[in-house]
């Protein structure tokens, strides 16, 4: 098999379509799906170079297959890394990362205002092996130097967050983790490479759902780490061939489709979210609205220098006298959408809508809600390829009470 010559110089668009293409003898255009959980050596002699690795050939699709390895090296072009390592999920991803660094007495500083199973994998799971966490204000630099002890060998913070949107310096994220000698991670999901590449202000690793904006129409889970292609190979590999959280090819046939797709997706549904956002911001039935391209955002300057897009995600508030009557608030417009679906997931061509606070982030304490500044009132609308003009009279009825 041979590699197309899609050099870094092409620009994004050309890379997102061509990067880490191998063609077979066959010649085939579109990339080739290879269904298998093994492959055949020409002796044992090769079997045995390939099992030590003395020879890059493929092995076991566990952990190297074709058309996983078009994926990753797409997708590594595209966010400017070195190396990358495709997963089942974006979830395995992240944990992949915690055991490639961490051990038992290790510390963890994380943004307060992560994905609400982030917390629960570093306050749960990995509590249960002797690591610690501490929870900072993600938009505060001070908070994060603060936080740190000398056992802290990971920082791991999501930007722009979920579902609020509050942006983190990566810059000087990455310069914390370099004076104190820790790991930085950034998940890197609502942005893409489309609209933001964390390597290139000093960050270590990146991480992927690949379920949401990679894909980009909700049709199978994936996640990825980036880096360097000696942490890559030889801190994170290792985890993933012996625990197994593995990407399936077809899942990786799947992306690399979406990945053609995603720079025209992503400026299409930042600008109609920014729209949105404004639309949103003069309605009387909104008390809040979070959206970094909006000028009244406290971030806006941050957002503009390190994102060359806001992004397609717009969380915005309804009022209640009590928390329980903001949530009824909340559920009623949620409840009257008509176009909109409603579920969870982020990322798609379809417009999303949720309530964070009793679904992505419903598992976490009340504490942990009120300290990431998730309300009762938060809606979260994913804003996909729809007119804009059908999602704010969608919202509009939704609104109407």
């Amino acid at each position: 098999m041979a590699d197309d010559d899609t050099p870094l110089n092409f620009e994004f668009d050309t890379r997102a379509v061509r990067a880490g293409t191998l063609r077979t003898p066959f010649g085939e255009h579109s990339e080739a799906l290879f269904l298998t959980s093994s492959f055949v050596f020409d002796s044992a002699a090769q079997a045995a170079e390939r099992f030590s690795g003395a020879d890059e050939g493929y092995v076991y699709s566990r952990f190297t297959n074709p058309t996983v390895r078009m994926f990753e090296q797409r997708l590594a072009s595209l966010e400017g890394a070195e190396d990358c390592l495709a997963t089942a999920s974006g979830m395995s991803a992240i944990m992949a990362t915690c055991l490639a660094t961490l051990k038992s007495g290790d510390h963890v500083v994380c943004a307060a205002n992560v994905f609400g199973a982030t917390v629960q994998l570093f306050s749960t799971v990995l509590a249960r092996f002797g690591i610690g966490v501490s929870y900072v204000d993600s938009v505060d630099p001070a908070a994060w130097r603060a936080a740190a002890i000398p056992g802290t060998k990971l920082m791991f913070c999501e930007t722009p967050s979920n579902p609020l949107m509050e942006i983190t310096d990566l810059q000087a994220f990455a310069a914390l983790g370099r004076d104190i000698g820790a790991i930085t991670v950034v998940d890197n999901c609502f942005c893409t490479p489309v609209a933001q590449r964390p390597l290139e202000f000093g960050v270590d690793a990146v991480i992927h759902s690949a379920t949401k904006y990679l894909d980009g129409q909700g049709r199978v889970l994936g996640g990825a780490v980036l880096g360097s292609r000696r942490f890559i190979r030889e801190q994170v590999l290792p985890v993933l061939r012996t625990t197994g959280p593995s990407l399936s090819p077809f899942n990786a046939w799947v992306l690399l489709k979406g990945l053609e797709t995603l720079g025209v997706r992503m400026r299409a549904q930042s600008a109609s979210a920014l729209q949105l956002a404004r639309w949103l911001d003069t309605h009387a039935g909104v008390e809040r609205v979070h959206f970094p391209g909006l000028e009244s955002h406290p971030q806006a300057a941050l957002c503009a220098r390190q994102q060359s897009l806001p992004g397609a995600v717009v969380s915005f508030e309804v009022a209640g006298d009590t928390p329980a009557s903001a949530r009824a608030n909340a559920w009623r417009v949620i409840d009257r959408v008509r176009l909109m679906s409603i579920t969870a997931n982020l990322g798609d061509t379809r417009t999303t809508i949720t309530h964070p606070a009793t679904t992505t982030h419903g598992r976490i304490s009340a504490e942990a809600r009120e300290r990431a500044g998730i309300r009762e009132g938060l809606i979260r609308v994913a804003v996909g390829l729809e007119s804009i003009g059908d999602l704010e009279h969608d919202l509009e009825h939704a609104l109407a009470t």
